[in-house]
């Protein structure tokens, strides 16, 4: 699980452990999760310094009017920690290549110990002496590296990182009492979950370290956690809260779990020495694992967990039979080392053949699809289905099951156009598809789809046929042997083109004709994603192309796509952290009666990155929101102030009737009239800016409109809204009284009145 397993290196107290560990048995209640891979203990440390370096950079917090927008703050950090990432990249380098993990299991001491009814586990190594020597190479390069410490020392890493440091030093000391393998189980009693953690005592004094630990802390950190020893637990009373957390030393085992009565009953298992799961078909298959070495493992008995969903209609339970996935039998997951290579392998194992749904996936065949990707593509996914006919026929079963009617209008439409949508073109594909995103930039993304095709003639009657009933342009030109088609789909704003040709058995069809004729390039050079250095060095050892299905990703070019958001600055720095970074590639085979996976551990750059990303964007966008808004709260602020000085330079008129009266005289100068008052610039304060329009600063929207009563208009209201939910999540709004007040919630659409104004909550 997890959770579990980053809990003890990244949390900083004992206190947010126990809490962690208590919400991964909340979560047992819905589904298991698998564990990580051995290489993430790193990316996990790394983290922490992650999320130390962008807590500085995105610590800023919305400022009063005229806060400079995210992308300013973000170019003016660079310029005051440069030089930092390059650091950092040498920091996370260091302890990649200059500590030693754990080394493989063969054999699980704790497994024979867990109850009959297990139907989750997890197994992960003791990381204690991996911590250490973290620790160890952190704080020599921190002695040695004048820009790392200053950016370690001041700021905000100056309040976290201490924290940061002691919690890797209490779970390197923790670490020395517990034996090589730490395992968390779980189980269902009368539809509870239970949840266990144990590990081998390695020496005495374990009971006093967590008591010290927990006296350390205040009293509110440590409410609902327990240390007992047996002595205690003899005694130990049973509270109300289920969110308790106890901990049970003995002399040879250390047990956690969540309520008295399961750390009572697995305590008796341990003094009877009953070792009946070992003996269990699930217990043996995950034995089967450890007699090839394994890191980290992670495994669930999905028909025991499907007994405890409750049924649900009978139609529902059909459909989910005729699926294939309730003869769902084991999730098998784990890390180890193979050949010298770090990979990760999966396995969802049925108890019988495949069928429905679950048998879409074919076995494993070449993937020639991919000799048209192009080696610089961002993402990558290729399937190999066994028939789409086959699917069509599946789909329409469970569609129909519900609904008679379901593919009525289909019927007719293939009744009209003088075709058969499963013969005349699912028949002639062969099963292969491949989805390409080669970049996303103006005016629009560069894409391709690769389809594997049996009869080319006959699918390119049907597609003739088809773009002839919708009134689509096509056009078609030939060169180097090649019959390029073009496609003209209409749109609102401009006509979108997109090509397609056939060629060597495959349908190549991409985002416009030079896209289409790049793909064939690549193939006849031999210079495609299939044939690139790049991608066979990402594969496992002795795996070649051969596949039921692939999904290829650049995490650095994903990284910087979602980083473009935050600024053109954040993008262009972490690149630089990233370095020459491995692609990560998933593969995947489909067995009789299983469907398997497999992965190569990428370079830790490309994790940092991706770790980057996940803390960075969200933050960054957070705090481009809030700048937003402090915008929005002072430009409101200001034409409130206007608004008085209007009516009272011209009392005449009252209030002005929009944005655009307080704004400028459009044919220029600085002359002031009641039509322009010339009390707010340009942005707002222009000709758009009237009859009821709204107008756009700062990622808001802004509208001004006044309430009359019998020609007496004595009442406004301003309302700013985000112009979507990336560029705000609260609206302003103001009346004659002066009072900003706001509202979450998606952006408006319509205007507000004053008195719906006056009910939302005032700005503190």
């Amino acid at each position: 699980m997890p959770g579990v397993g980053r809990i003890l290196v990244v949390e900083t107290d004992w206190a947010v452990y126990s809490e962690a560990i208590q919400t991964e048995a909340k979560r047992m209640r819905h589904a298991q999760t698998l564990q990580k891979q051995k290489r993430y203990f790193v990316q996990s440390v790394a983290a922490i310094l992650v999320i130390l370096f962008v807590a500085s950079a995105c610590g800023a917090q919305a400022k009063p009017e005229g806060q400079a927008p995210a992308e300013q703050w973000i170019q003016e950090w660079n310029k005051k920690h440069a030089g930092l990432l390059e650091e950092f990249e040498h920091l996370t380098d260091k302890i990649q290549h200059g500590i030693q993990f754990p080394a493989g299991r063969s054999e699980s001491r704790l497994l024979p110990l867990l109850p009959e009814a297990t139907m989750s586990y997890g197994a992960f190594p003791n990381y204690g002496e991996t911590a250490s020597q973290t620790l160890k190479v952190f704080r020599q390069e921190l002695a040695e590296n004048a820009v790392l410490r200053n950016w370690w020392q001041h700021g905000e890493a100056a309040t976290v990182g201490p924290k940061a440091e002691d919690a890797l030093e209490k779970f390197s000391q923790l670490s020395q009492y517990l034996g090589e393998e730490i395992v968390v189980s779980g189980a269902m009693e009368s539809r509870e979950p239970k949840l266990l953690m144990v590990a081998e005592a390695r020496k005495p004094g374990l009971k006093e370290f967590l008591q010290g630990m927990l006296d350390a802390l205040p009293n509110k950190s440590k409410a609902g956690v327990r240390v007992l020893d047996l002595q205690e637990l003899a005694t130990a009373k049973e509270t109300k809260s289920s969110e308790e957390l106890l901990i049970l030393v003995r002399p040879d085992y250390v047990v956690v779990a969540l309520d008295v009565a399961t750390l009572r009953k697995f305590n008796a298992r341990l003094d009877g020495k009953t070792r009946g799961f070992a003996g269990t078909p699930f217990g043996q298959r995950i034995g089967q694992e450890y007699k090839g070495g394994v890191t980290v493992l992670a495994a669930a008995d999905l028909q025991m967990i499907l007994k405890q969903v409750p049924p649900g209609s009978p139609q529902e339970q059909m459909t989910f039979q005729r699926s294939g996935f309730a003869d769902m039998k084991y999730l098998v997951w784990e890390h180890k080392s193979v050949a010298g290579q770090e990979v990760s392998q999966a396995e969802l194992s049925f108890t019988g053949p495949r069928h429905g749904v679950a048998a879409w996936i074919a076995k494993p065949a070449p993937l020639g699809s991919l000799d048209f990707v192009s080696p610089e593509a961002m993402m990558a996914g290729t399937m190999v289905l066994t028939s789409p006919a086959q699917i069509f026929d599946d789909v329409r079963e469970i569609a129909t099951a519900s609904n008679p009617n379901a593919f009525a209008t289909l019927t007719q439409a293939e009744q009209v156009l003088k075709l058969n949508l499963k013969e005349d073109l699912l028949r002639q594909l062969g099963g292969e598809i491949t989805l390409e995103l080669d970049k996303i930039a103006a005016p629009r993304p560069e894409w391709k789809a690769i389809l594997k095709v049996k009869d080319a003639v006959r699918l390119q009657r049907t597609l003739s046929t088809l773009l002839a009933a919708v009134h689509f342009e096509t056009e078609q030109a030939d060169d180097g042997g090649v019959t390029y088609h073009a496609v003209k789909i209409p749109s609102a704003k401009e006509a979108v083109q997109i090509g397609y040709e056939f060629v060597d058995g495959y349908l190549v069809a991409g985002s416009s004709r030079e896209v289409v004729a790049d793909g064939v390039r690549l193939h006849r050079a031999g210079e495609s994603l299939g044939k690139s250095k790049k991608l066979q060095a990402s594969l496992p050892a002795g795996n070649g192309l051969e596949a039921s299905g692939l999904l290829y990703q650049d995490p650095m070019a994903m990284a910087a796509l979602q980083l473009r958001q935050a600024g053109p600055q954040m993008m262009q720095t972490i690149s630089q952290l990233a370095g020459k970074n491995a692609p990560a590639v998933m593969r995947w085979y489909g067995d009789e009666t299983a469907i398997r996976e497999a992965s190569k551990g990428g370079a830790l750059d490309a994790g940092v990155v991706l770790v980057v990303a996940a803390i960075a964007i969200p933050n960054l966008l957070r705090s481009r929101i809030a700048a937003n808004e402090a915008s929005a709260v002072g430009m409101t602020r200001t034409v409130n102030t206007a608004e008085v000085v209007y009516a009272t330079k011209y009392p005449k008129r009252g209030f002005a009737p929009n944005l655009a009266t307080l704004g400028p005289d459009p044919r220029g100068g600085n002359q002031e009239s009641p039509e322009h008052a010339n009390l707010i610039d340009a942005t707002l304060g222009n000709a758009t800016c009237a009859g009821g329009a709204w107008c756009t600063k700062s990622g808001y929207n802004f509208l001004l409109s006044l309430e009359c009563k019998q020609q007496s208009c004595k009442e406004y209201v301003v309302v700013a809204t985000p112009v979507d939910t990336n560029t705000g999540v609260r609206s302003f709004c103001s009346t004659s009284d002066g009072v900003i007040r706001l509202r979450a919630g998606l952006p408006l659409t319509s205007r507000v009145s004053a008195a719906e104004c006056r009910g939302w909550a005032p700005l503190q």
